[in-house]
């Protein structure tokens, strides 16, 4: 299941009624602190600068109207003053040069926050192309999910997944790329490939991850070389078979949930290796870990866009207590239960991809839709 942010682009920064009131409240307190500290000459000239301040946060048509009324303002305050005319002339004429200046600043901002926002949308688009919609199907399991690239962000990030039916068994990836943007989403696009190829031909997981190793590592070494930041991947491979155990290898990625019986737990996979891109770092060879999938099990696999998501208080998600308030729930829609509970927890303010993966045995996810 796909999910996306707000489609249309950000939402608004400044509403009606946020400019209206900020207008009148700096207005009315500057022309005020004049009022009664006999000093308009000083303090009025100060409103020149909410163009400016509207030119950031609002629309065009909000700063237009800011820089209209603020010379008005002065306009007026110089009348009312007196004074010398070439003075008041110069200190008007300046208050609109000003409004202008922010009125084509504003305009410049929304385009290139426009240019901005088309190209995250683009790059997004592409990720969906290259990342197959959910759910996926193999003779062994049944992978189902939500995914949820935040396109409202400085730049998207690099999650992915991925299923393959091997005839060594069924091979599930997800994986995170360190950092964001352009260049991460084509390290993610090098691993997937990796993982598509590797995932037919290794008769091992240990070998699918070496492949993948290898391939970042190469995309390492040729991003180096214009300049751009090496990236490392947080990733985890997991193995299921027509067993009741499953296995796993483990780079630097959160361990699986398993949910059964009214249960729920993280697998017992022990430390985790080193991410992808980094094994050169150590000499520990990476390990396959192996825990009991019972047939009515459910696994489930995720980002760090749930692990690390927080609420207004900075409070992070508490996965662990939700899945066991879910144990014994029906878990055909388990990850899409959790994406709304965590889009509720932040108040739907997430600043990264989101991934989320449950994995069934084939014959328990028929008799659960049944």
């Amino acid at each position: 299941m796909w999910e996306t942010g707000w489609p249309s682009g950000r939402r608004p920064l400044m509403t009606p009624a946020r400019f209206a009131v900020l207008l009148v409240v700096v207005t009315g307190a500057v022309v005020g602190l004049d009022f009664v500290i006999g000093s308009a000459a000083w303090l009025v000239p100060l409103l020149v600068f909410l163009p400016a301040i509207v030119s950031g946060l609002g629309t065009v048509r909000q700063t237009a109207i800011a820089s209209v009324w603020v010379t008005l303002v002065m306009t007026a305050s110089v009348t009312y003053l007196g004074g010398d005319l070439t003075g008041n002339l110069l200190a008007t004429g300046f208050a609109a040069l000003f409004g202008l200046v922010s009125v084509l600043g504003c305009r410049y901002r929304l385009q290139r926050d426009e240019e901005i926002r088309r190209l995250r949308s683009a790059a997004s688009a592409l990720q969906r192309q290259i990342l197959r919609p959910l759910p996926l199907r193999t003779a062994d399991v049944v992978v189902d999910g939500v995914y949820r690239p935040v396109e409202e962000d400085t730049m998207i990030g690099g999650d992915m997944y991925e299923v393959a039916a091997s005839e060594y068994g069924s091979r599930v990836l997800i994986a995170d790329v360190q950092g964001k943007g352009l260049t991460a989403i084509g390290t993610a696009f090098v691993v997937l490939g990796a993982f598509r190829e590797a995932a037919h031909r290794e008769p091992t997981l240990l070998g699918v991850v070496d492949a993948l190793e290898s391939a970042v590592a190469r995309q390492n070494t040729s991003v180096a070389r214009t300049g751009e930041l090496e990236r490392f991947v947080t990733a985890l491979v997991l193995g299921v078979g027509p067993g009741r155990r499953a296995e796993v290898v483990d780079c630097g990625h959160m361990a699986p949930y398993l949910i059964h019986e009214g249960q729920a737990w993280q697998a017992s996979i022990g430390e985790p290796g080193l991410p992808l891109g980094l094994a050169a770092l150590s000499r520990e060879p990476r390990r396959v870990a192996r825990f009991a999938f019972p047939a009515r099990a459910t696994i489930l696999l995720c980002t760090d866009g749930v692990t690390e998501a927080r609420d207004h208080a900075g409070a992070f998600y508490p996965l662990a207590q939700r899945l066991r308030s879910w144990a014994r729930d029906p878990p055909a829609r388990l990850a899409q239960t959790l994406s709304a509970d965590l889009s509720d927890f932040t108040e739907s303010s997430a600043r990264d991809d989101l991934a989320i993966l449950t994995i069934r045995r084939r014959g328990a996810a028929r008799r659960a839709v049944q």
